[in-house]
């Protein structure tokens, strides 16, 4: 990964004291709380050669999370004045608005996390986590990079058994209070213009790599990998240098806005790119990955 741009410049800078698990911040973002909107994660050997970040929502699961936990409402629909209240850049907030009135309704937890353990697979997915979790410990470090929310995601992974793969979920924090309604809160604040307010995943990817670089005492990861769909996975992606890869989904809007900067601006995007409409796909470039 010589030529990309998590490695080539990149010096560590000493922690701050009592700061030293904290990631180093970009500077599209101020500093947040990333311990409050972040999964625990087990110790990560240092040597992992590859760095792997996978989106949620139809990618990993075949379904918008957000969209499908409205089949534990009453009919199974919102009201036409809630879904009225939308506003584009905002969505976190109106998810607010959602789970505020599914809990209102009667919505429980249990019922929720129902919903959200019966979300599909997206083709060959559970065929590409399986195929990273036999791998040896040293090839592959898995992130997860969603702008769904911890309880739907870590629902999901718990039921199909992938939850051990995962080194790290950044995620929007979610937590049940003491009146039962899952409370939705903002990821972190940026400055991006084409990200929602709540989430720019390509800071987040750029002050994760950030911070595993100073822990791997400045060494790289041979690649960095991006597997996956919507228009919030195009802005991570286009920081990826020339031997990183863009897994975008076949068609979707993220693939759409790859090939567009490919036509208006070429060679700005730089990462190589492998479309995939089945996972396994995924799977076949990997192997040649790693056997290069």
């Amino acid at each position: 990964m010589g030529d990309s741009v998590f490695t080539c410049c990149y010096v560590p800078n000493p922690p701050a004291a009592g700061d030293d698990q904290e990631p180093a911040r970009s500077r599209r973002a101020p500093a947040t709380n990333m311990a409050a909107s972040t999964a625990a994660a087990p110790h990560i050997s240092p040597d992992k050669r590859f760095l792997i970040f996978f989106d949620f929502d139809e990618t990993i699961v075949d379904e918008t999370s957000d969209d499908m936990v409205v089949q534990a409402a009453p009919g199974q629909t919102l009201p036409a004045w809630l879904k009225d209240t939308y506003q584009p850049g905002h969505y976190n907030q109106y998810m607010q608005r959602v789970l505020a009135y599914l809990a209102e309704q009667g919505v429980t937890e249990s019922q929720m996390r129902a919903v959200m353990e019966k979300l599909p697979a997206t083709p060959g997915m559970l065929t590409l986590l399986q195929f990273l979790r036999t791998r040896p410990p040293q090839d592959f470090e898995v992130v997860l990079l969603s702008d769904a929310n911890a309880f739907f995601v870590e629902s999901w992974l718990r039921r199909a058994g992938a939850r051990p793969l995962f080194h790290r979920i950044l995620t929007n924090p979610a937590n049940f209070n003491k009146d039962g309604r899952l409370v939705l809160r903002p990821h972190h604040t940026h400055d991006c213009p084409r990200c929602p307010e709540n989430m720019c995943k390509q800071t987040l990817l750029r002050e994760y790599v950030t911070r595993r670089a100073r822990e791997r005492g400045g060494r790289p990861y041979e690649r960095v990998l991006y597997v996956g769909d919507g228009a919030n996975d195009f802005c991570p992606a286009t920081a990826l240098g020339p031997r990183d890869v863009a897994f975008p989904r076949r068609d979707f809007p993220m693939h759409r806005l790859i090939a567009e900067m490919h036509e208006a601006m070429p060679g700005e995007f730089r990462a190589v790119t492998v479309p995939w409409a089945g996972a396994e796909e995924v799977v076949q470039r990997l192997r040649k990955i790693l056997a290069e």
